[in-house]
């Protein structure tokens, strides 16, 4: 009898369920669909019932196609940071504060000076930043008091689902380390961190590594779901540790970016890779016993969704794709950048705003799309830049995300980068990853890296163009110096 295997993505547009086979051939594919809501410029939430209704939908669909074999285990991705309450009866506090709210800067400065910045660093691998779940759990202590009182447990998105599914309080170590509550090195929540912030150690759910077997699927659930009663359900990872399973990018020498709302530049390493300036993030990754380091560009897909549907929405991303292959590097002199919920890599900053620059009249619509994708490329860039300045190898490189799948974005990273870069055969990215890793608490592979080998492969391999390179590094180094000439300004624009 065939064996299958699921991976929920729980992200931040949509939950994704999909059904593989252990050789990683997606059979089904569901998406579910969910709003965001920005009660103030900065801020975003979603309910995490939204979440869990939209993991019963896409499980239902796909678990009718396993009919001629058994599902045997899954695994889960999911956004990470987002912070998820509890009280003492499992009841949803309040809506979920999203990894891309920007709402807790006072709380960060608070952070850093109750703990010291290089102790934090030194702790947590990273500075004190809005989008982690710490701030935003030192925020709903400020100005949620009553709210912060009823807490009895604290869960990212994914585990949220988890919880849902198994009845567990469980995390893993990928996740756990963008709480900014988590000794990254040690690979186990900071005693130090939490009893400086008040953060009673009860509220924190049990960390696994991510191919752990972290629970079992509940009989309501599986009545719900359609899922096999019993089956066990991996720690998982966070979107990105889950990514790089996914596209086999699970050892050190290995890297890829993806472009979903998010946009992320991520590599593995052998030991923890700390900057102690903060600007890149350091996490322990979905092996056991490795960790990796990542760039990330908060509005990479959502700066393109922003545009279509604002400025362009009778286009589809394909025809936008061929406008723009018209144009010329540069977009006529035209430069973006995608700040539109502020920024983390290279100038964490959460107070960054979106700006064209250079806007005159000849300029199009189609030379402001070009502009906006050349500005996300700019940005993802820079974090390629960071991490070769901090002695990791991005040579090896892989692309995957929404944004990966344009045969005209696949050529400006690479030529931008001056790399090589492999496309995968699938394009499920992190639902695979999250389903390796379920085939690794089920028994299925032997380990991370069994899974991979089993299951990822590569599509075709793009070569940079050097001359092209060279026409992208003028911009660039004119995007660069955008920044510092309107850091203040950007500053004094949300004081108003």
């Amino acid at each position: 009898m065939k064996e299958y295997l699921i991976g929920i993505d729980v992200g931040t547009s949509g939950t994704k369920s999909v059904l593989f086979d252990t050789d990683g051939n997606a059979i089904a594919s569901a998406t579910a669909e969910y709003p965001m809501a920005q009660p103030e410029n900065g801020w975003a939430e979603q309910n995490p019932e939204d979440w869990w209704e939209a993991a019963k939908i896409t499980l239902t669909e796909i678990t009718a196609e396993a009919k001629d074999g058994r599902i045997v285990g899954l695994g889960l991705s999911g956004q990470m940071h987002s912070l998820v309450l509890l009280d003492k009866d499992d009841r949803v506090i309040r809506p979920a504060i999203l990894w891309c709210d920007q709402r807790t800067g006072k709380e960060c400065a608070e952070i850093e000076c109750i703990i010291g910045r290089e102790r934090l660093i030194e702790i947590t691998a990273n500075p004190a930043l809005t989008g982690f779940s710490a701030s935003k759990l030192m925020w709903v202590k400020k100005h949620e008091p009553e709210n912060y009182r009823r807490i009895a447990h604290i869960l990212l998105a994914k585990d949220y689902i988890r919880f849902r599914l198994t009845g567990e309080y469980a995390t893993e170590v990928s996740d756990a380390s963008g709480m900014q509550l988590f000794n990254v090195a040690k690979r186990a929540w900071s005693q130090e961190v939490c009893d400086k912030l008040g953060v009673k150690s009860e509220w924190l759910a049990k960390v696994y590594e991510s191919p752990d077997v972290t629970g079992y699927v509940s009989e309501e659930a599986a009545r719900l779901t359609g899922l096999p009663k019993g089956i066990p359900v991996a720690g998982g990872g966070g979107d990105n540790a889950s990514a790089a399973i996914g596209t086999g990018v699970y050892a050190s020498g290995k890297a890829f970016t993806t472009i979903g709302t998010s946009g992320v530049v991520f590599a593995p390493t052998d030991t923890p890779v700390i900057d102690p300036k903060g600007r890149i993030h350091t996490f322990c990754a979905a092996v056991p016993g490795t960790w990796h380091v990542m760039g990330v560009t908060q509005a990479a897909g959502l700066s393109l969704n922003w545009f279509r549907k604002n400025i362009a929405p009778d286009l589809s991303y394909r025809e936008i794709d061929e406008v723009c292959e018209k144009l010329p590097i540069g977009a006529e002199k035209l430069l973006y950048l995608p700040y539109l919920m502020g920024e983390r890599t290279p100038i964490l900053d959460a107070n960054a705003r979106g700006v064209f620059f250079g806007l005159s009249a000849m300029h199009t619509r189609e030379h402001m799309a070009r502009a906006v994708m050349e500005g996300i490329s700019y940005s993802l860039y820079s974090c390629v830049e960071l991490l070769r300045e901090n002695g990791v190898n991005v040579a090896d490189m892989a692309l995957c995300g929404g944004g990966g799948k344009s045969p005209f974005w696949q050529r400006m990273l690479c030529d931008l980068y001056g790399v090589p870069i492999k496309t995968m055969k699938s394009d499920e990215g992190a639902a695979l990853g999250a389903a390796i890793l379920g085939g690794c608490a089920a028994g299925v592979y032997a380990s991370v890296a069994d899974g991979c080998e089993k299951a990822v492969r590569v599509n075709a391999t793009i070569c940079p163009n050097v001359e092209t390179h060279g026409e992208y590094m003028k911009y660039y180094e004119q995007y660069r110096d955008l920044y510092p000439a309107l850091r203040e300004r950007f500053s004094n624009l949300q004081q108003l």
